[in-house]
């Protein structure tokens, strides 16, 4: 199984650009002070949906035929693929079906429903989304979009990376969050192919911490009842991701649920910017130590910013 090359990330960029947020680098004095670093954080919670997935949506869902977009697109996710494809249906004029579990939380269900998409409620098991989505297919004939298992997928992630590289050269480090490995896979290749020397770490829930494991054992070891507020990095690996893993990362660091909440409201209190959970991973990885920053130039990606309030307000309290 062959990576996406830099042509296809660069295409993908190219496809992807009328579209998306070229999003800001965010710097902060109190890190950079904190670390002994210089740090830059891609401000990916200022993408459209609120995260880096409308970047692989879109491309997967430009990179379509006529043909394919007429049949229409579906996908099973209760978090930001679900918003990212049904917005990036929307704008190629294709019907989007999302399956999602009826514990999604309301806003949710809500905003995927405003991009357009049709919404079919199933039972919170893996089982019976997978179940309502090829219900979906065999009755539609829709185009399955995966979250993360879909080489157009990565390679749109991949631009986050792309575009960073580019508005701040020479890091020595580069981290990215991981959970079925899109973001992650995708961050691993831009940087291979545009800043080799450049060294990428995952960060990742001590509570769902299959990739770290899948990595240390050479195998992919799925994810069992994983527990963490970083309700974006749930999933596991599959065989396209954990093979670029394999290949291009240095190390994943994990971090517990304590760290992942301290270094929101570190973002929150010294940036003034709201992240979500999964987003303060390669933060809370920075903050633990076991990396040495000293001296070092080091990018991070902020995965997204869709939190609750409510929740946000709990979490912050």
């Amino acid at each position: 199984m062959s990576a996406p090359s830099l042509r296809h990330i660069e295409a993908a960029h190219e496809r992807i650009r009328p579209f998306v947020h070229r999003t800001p680098v965010l710097t902060s004095r109190y890190f950079d002070q904190r670390l002994g670093a210089r740090l830059f954080f891609k401000a990916e919670n200022l993408q459209k949906v609120g995260a880096f997935k409308f970047r692989g949506a879109t491309n997967a869902v430009l990179s379509l035929s006529r043909e394919e977009a007429q049949r229409g697109v579906v996908t099973h996710s209760s978090g930001n693929h679900a918003q990212a494809l049904a917005l990036a249906a929307r704008i190629r004029g294709a019907r989007a079906i999302i399956v999602m579990p009826k514990t999604a939380p309301a806003v949710k269900l809500a905003a995927v429903r405003g991009y357009g998409a049709e919404v079919r409620v199933c039972e919170p098991t893996l089982e019976a989304r997978e179940a309502k989505t090829a219900e979906a297919i065999k009755e539609t004939g829709a185009v399955l979009i995966h979250p993360f298992d879909d080489d157009r997928i990565i390679a749109g992630q991949a631009t986050a990376a792309k575009e960073l590289l580019e508005d701040v050269p020479d890091l020595d480090l580069f981290l990215a969050p991981v959970g079925g490995g899109g973001l992650l896979s995708g961050t691993a290749l831009s940087t291979h192919y545009l800043a080799p020397q450049t060294r990428v770490i995952g960060g990742e829930p001590q509570g769902a911490d299959d990739a770290f494991q899948s990595l240390k054992e050479g195998k992919i070891l799925p994810s069992v009842a994983p527990q963490t507020i970083a309700d974006g990095l749930l999933t596991s690996l599959c065989e396209r991701t954990f093979s670029i893993l394999q290949e291009h990362l240095e190390a994943i660091v994990t971090v517990t649920e304590e760290e992942i909440v301290d270094a929101m409201r570190s973002v929150l209190e010294r940036m003034k910017t709201v992240i979500e959970p999964s987003a303060a991973v390669p933060v809370a990885a920075l903050f633990k130590g076991e990396i040495d920053t000293e001296g070092k130039r080091i990018g991070v990606i902020f995965s997204g910013g869709n939190v609750d309030l409510d929740r946000l307000a709990r979490l912050m309290a």
